[in-house]
């Protein structure tokens, strides 16, 4: 009798075994999948910035040079001026952001470019 309690105690711990393995592979596959989700997700909101900061940049100077037209009256050089600004002012926060350019050195201009 106490040989039969044995084998069913070793059956059953060789079962628990197998089901905990199995399940202990969904997990990591559980895993992978949120870890690439999660890339995904970082991926989209990395572009959302980088759009807005562009667009954004681009209507801002489109906005002041329609003004500056409207109250000086030089009629449309403001706008065709400040939007070529806003333009490159957009691309450049869009290359900083991204990394590809550097930031400026606050402590460079301090020391006069030295």
């Amino acid at each position: 009798m106490a040989e039969d309690r044995e084998e069913s105690l070793e059956k059953r711990r060789a079962q628990l075994e197998a089901e905990l393995a199995t399940r202990r592979v969904e997990a990591g596959k559980e895993e992978a999948i949120e870890a690439s989700a999660e890339a995904s997700r970082k991926g989209y909101a990395q572009a959302m910035k980088l759009s807005s900061e562009f667009i954004s940049a681009i209507v801002v100077g489109a906005v002041l040079g329609y003004l500056f037209d409207r109250f000086v009256g030089t009629t449309p050089w403001g706008l065709i001026v400040l939007l070529l600004l806003g333009f490159c002012a957009g691309v450049l926060n869009v290359l900083r952001a991204a990394g590809r350019v550097a930031k400026p050195d606050p402590t460079e201009h301090r020391n006069g470019g030295k």
